[in-house]
């Protein structure tokens, strides 16, 4: 069932509102939370990780890779990380432990890669080794056919399915949706612009990907028709992979992402153009082409998203959590198989969330960033008992 969200009927009550503020406590539709701050003073963080030995792993958007040690964070980066290219929405993005890491202490990363004369830059990921603090024996395992002077809609969000596959979600450059629509990038199999992608976790493609056998398409595509991918997560409970994607002025959405299935940008969707309001889409439906699970207009700028799987909240197990940008919200769903039951809002006008990630302690950590590159914040939510 397609649901559109509209803030004004958010269900849950935000303690305080002043976006100066610094929440302390948190009163939700099934738990009360007390908000605490992790980490602060990071430019732009983009993606976080565990380690085993509780360790935690930022990414900072300039090029950092920042461990947050014992309650503390290292003033000193991890080395070995590759070079980036900054600017716009480029530079480091996300981060991945792999799922052996305890025998193969792999860690994945995904940047904005940087031409020859950074003229142009692609998405690309990495996997190198974690040797103390540095990154050694670092691998290129993928490089996106998506090469522009554009520094936007790079996507890159990182997930394994505990199977020995990676998937990686890449965005489809800022192309603009003009003319004949269906032959826009995004719809092209030969290229990687718009698309998730599956691999081995050591960069083979599946014999078994969807578009192996098909002539001129790129083996390595599991889905296309995305715009940009900003959070994506692999549930192992269900054995399925939700994705949200920014719209353009509305439309932003949460898709239950299959093998081979066409998401319809920008053929289909419920955005319009930015400032004039025109129209992009042919229409919001189109045999063939996905349906979302979620819309929300007016959009609020959709990033990570984590599904909740811990004990700490026992009743938000199996909800999907995503953070908004532009909306400054932490938004929680709750889902039935492929459905959408219910929306809350949560953390509103607290700062532009970029992560939201579950810890190994059963925590909900949202990362924070400022639009002008400020130092913003970590906080973790933690249960409150009575």
């Amino acid at each position: 069932m397609l649901r559109r969200s509209f803030p004004l009927f958010a269900l849950a009550a935000v303690l305080p509102a002043c976006a100066d503020a610094q929440p302390t406590s948190l009163r939700t539709a099934q738990h009360e939370a007390r908000v605490v701050t992790v980490a602060e003073g990071l430019q732009v963080p983009w993606g976080m990780a565990w380690l085993p030995n509780g360790d935690m792993l930022i990414t900072e958007r300039p090029g950092r890779l920042r461990v947050v040690r014992g309650g503390r964070l290292l003033e000193t980066p991890i080395t070995g990380v590759p070079a980036v290219r900054t600017g716009g929405q480029g530079g480091l993005l996300d981060v991945a432990v792999h799922p052996d890491f305890a025998q193969n202490r792999l860690v994945y990363l995904s940047f904005a890669k940087p031409g020859p004369d950074d003229r142009e830059g692609t998405t690309a990921v990495i996997r190198g080794r974690l040797d103390g603090d540095r990154l050694t024996d670092v691998q290129e395992i993928f490089e996106a056919k998506m090469w522009s002077t554009g520094r936007g809609h790079h996507g890159s969000r990182i997930a394994f399915d505990g199977k020995g596959h990676v998937f990686i979600s890449l965005g489809d450059r800022q192309v603009a949706p003009r003319g004949d629509l269906e032959r826009h990038p995004a719809q092209d199999l030969s290229t990687h612009h718009g698309k998730i992608v599956r691999l081995h976790d050591d960069g083979r493609v599946p014999s078994d990907n969807p578009f192996v056998n098909t002539p001129g398409a790129l083996p390595e595509i599991w889905s296309y028709g995305h715009r940009n991918v900003q959070g994506m997560v692999y549930d192992p409970a269900t054995g399925q992979l939700w994705a949200n994607e920014h719209g353009p002025q509305g439309g932003d959405e949460l898709n239950l992402v299959e093998a081979g299935k066409n998401y319809g940008w920008p053929v289909i969707g419920f955005g319009v153009n930015y400032g004039s309001g025109s129209a992009i889409h042919t229409g919001t439906t189109r045999q063939g082409m996905e349906q979302p699970k979620h819309v929300w207009v007016p959009s609020i700028a959709i990033s990570g998203a984590m599904v909740y799987s811990g004990t700490a909240f026992p009743n938000w197990r199996g909800n999907i959590f995503v953070g908004g940008l532009a909306g400054e919200q932490l938004v929680r769903l709750t889902v039935e198989g492929s459905r959408v039951l219910s929306h809350e809002v949560m953390l509103q006008r607290q700062g532009r969330i970029r992560d939201v990630r579950q810890g190994p302690d059963g925590f909900v950590y949202v990362a924070f960033e400022d639009r002008g590159n400020a130092p913003t914040r970590i906080v973790r939510l933690e249960p409150v008992t009575r």
